[in-house]
């Protein structure tokens, strides 16, 4: 088990402690890495910001290796002085299940909220909310980022039932979300909250810092791709709208900026089909979060080609560096990035993601959406995030209700 604790959490609880409220947050955390650790650890920020007494509690296993497409699912940095942080969690042993349920049920918490992004968690996970609800007053409140993934697999559906029959009440960070939902369980007891800012990468800096931090030209014009790559995140898509005739003329340079998750070959052989070795800046691996910064602030566009999608930490990270999008019509991201007022809504084909880049530079847009955005972004703050939280735990506890 690791605890990551710093000297004033104790104080701090201390002073808490006449809120007589304590909340679970179950779900990946540090040293595990990626948006959803860093979102879950943001979020019990914010609660305890907000007078909640709560704490993390992760995974000692999340994935077997041979599941985990990625080179590795830990995070080599210094991980949250601020936060209580205890990794239990064997995401296949049902012994391990019994014991941690048996621990949350021994500290009582008012309630306890999941993380369900995938369904493979869903036995782990609905087992332990389950074991959790035996013969207390405990909630389940469950934060459903994917009720139906980008990626099927077989026994999706099942486990994505078991996992919702155990909960008392949903967030969801997109109407598209909500609306799975359905397809699972008939309830009232959920709320659309939408995924908030990502501030934990550091302050805006000026672009020529971030270009310079980068080694790039400070007279090229640049895009950006970030985050891991799949085949439903649309790579290729972009890559081909990169070798339109008016974008070539234009001499754009695109980052991308993130790990592979699958076969690199597929996307080095459009590179290589279209000549665009000069225009793809490949760094091709985890990007620390000390370094995340540079590359949004130095990027005149942040580009989201998604074929699929629910909702993106990657419009927060956006939004939080005040930088114009473009995402394509698919899931939640229209709600979250509207059309012509900080960035773009595409279809979801190269030659629409095309047509809006060559927008954006022939008609010097970025300035207009970037101030658009530092308005737009007040929609996404943390504490109205945790206010639907304790607003849907009041509508669950209710006997009215």
């Amino acid at each position: 088990m690791l605890i990551v604790k710093s000297p004033t959490t104790k104080l701090l609880n201390c002073n808490m402690s006449s809120t007589k409220q304590k909340v679970i947050i179950i779900g990946p955390a540090f040293p595990l890495r990626g948006g959803i650790a860093n979102f879950n650890e943001a979020f019990c920020r914010a609660m305890n910001t907000a007078g909640i007494n709560t704490k993390i509690i992760s995974f000692s296993l999340q994935y077997p290796s041979f599941l985990f497409p990625g080179k590795t699912q830990y995070d080599s940095g210094k991980g949250p002085e601020d936060l209580i942080i205890e990794t239990k969690i064997n995401s296949i042993n049902p012994l391990n299940w019994l014991k941690v349920a048996g621990q949350i049920k021994a500290e009582n918490p008012d309630y306890v909220v999941f993380r369900y992004w995938l369904p493979f968690m869903g036995p782990c996970l609905g087992t332990i909310a389950k074991l959790i609800k035996r013969g207390t007053p405990i909630k389940i409140i469950a934060i459903t980022d994917n009720l139906i993934p980008h990626e099927k697999r077989l026994g999706d559906n099942m486990f994505t039932k078991y996992f919702v029959k155990q909960c008392d009440g949903f967030i969801a960070m997109s109407q598209s979300v909500l609306d799975d939902l359905k397809k699972f369980i008939i309830t009232d007891k959920k709320i659309v909250a939408p995924h908030p800012i990502y501030d934990i990468f550091g302050e805006k800096i000026d672009k020529s810092i971030a270009l310079k931090h980068l080694y790039l030209n400070s007279a090229d014009k640049h895009i950006l791709f970030f985050g891991f790559i799949r085949k439903y995140k649309g790579l290729d898509l972009l890559l081909e709208a990169m070798a339109d005739p008016r974008i070539v003329q234009i001499g754009l340079k695109l980052i991308v900026a993130g790990e592979y998750y699958e076969d690199e070959s597929y996307y080095n052989q459009i590179i290589d089909k279209y000549n665009l070795g000069n225009s793809v800046i490949l760094k091709t691996e985890y990007i620390a979060t000390e370094e995340v910064r540079y590359y949004f602030c130095a990027a005149d566009m942040v580009v989201q080609p998604y074929r699929t999608a629910t909702q993106s930490g990657v419009t927060q990270i956006a939004y939080h560096f005040e930088r114009p999008m473009l995402v394509t019509n698919v899931g939640g991201l229209p709600e979250i990035v509207p059309n012509n007022i900080v960035g773009y809504v595409t279809e979801i084909n190269s030659k629409s993601i095309a047509d809006s880049i060559v927008d954006f530079y022939s008609n010097n847009r970025e300035q207009f959406f970037a101030q658009n955005t530092i308005i737009e972004k007040q929609r996404f703050l943390w504490s109205t995030f945790v206010q639907g939280v304790q607003n849907l735990y009041a509508k669950i506890k209710s006997p009215s209700n």
